[in-house]
């Protein structure tokens, strides 16, 4: 009777860490893609002013994650403009594009010539780099974003 128990316990923990090993493979992570969709001038002054990163999040996972915290840095036509904090929470839907809005904002002394093209360009080349702190089902993870590109401004009315 004692081997038959023996056996037994054997087997049903053979089965759970089996059902654990394909539980965690079937609730794989893929990093969220994140993308500026634009830069929105919320606001312009003597001393500096202020804009809204759109960025576009894209969650290719089939679970909802959590953001936790946001922190990028932006380079405007290779000049260092400012930073960016988000500590709220973000939910990222399952499979879908989640718009962001990120508050930033800046000093005129210090960012040189490149703050002509806020005034007078359409669009700006720049350099988004940082991380988001996502919460998933297997526990936190960090992305790390390293964009470049082109993005469009968009002016605010008061």
């Amino acid at each position: 009777m004692r081997e038959t128990s023996r056996a037994g316990l054997a087997a049903l923990l053979a089965l759970g860490v089996a059902g654990c090993a394909t539980l965690r493979s079937a609730i794989s992570f893929t990093e969220p893609d994140v993308a500026l969709e634009r830069i929105e001038i919320t606001g312009l002054g003597m001393t500096g002013g202020t804009f809204d990163l759109v960025l576009d999040v894209y969650n290719p996972n089939a679970y909802e994650i959590r953001g936790t915290r946001l922190e990028l840095g932006l380079d405007l036509e290779g000049t260092h403009f400012g930073d960016a904090l988000l500590e709220r929470p973000l939910a990222l839907s399952r499979e879908a594009h989640s718009r962001v809005v990120v508050p930033v904002r800046f000093e005129w002394a210090g960012v040189g010539a490149a703050a002509q093209a806020l005034v007078s360009r359409q669009s700006v080349a720049y350099r988004l780099a940082g991380a988001v702190l996502v919460d998933t089902p297997i526990g936190e993870r960090r992305v790390n974003v390293a964009r470049t590109g082109d993005v469009p401004l968009t002016r605010i009315s008061p």
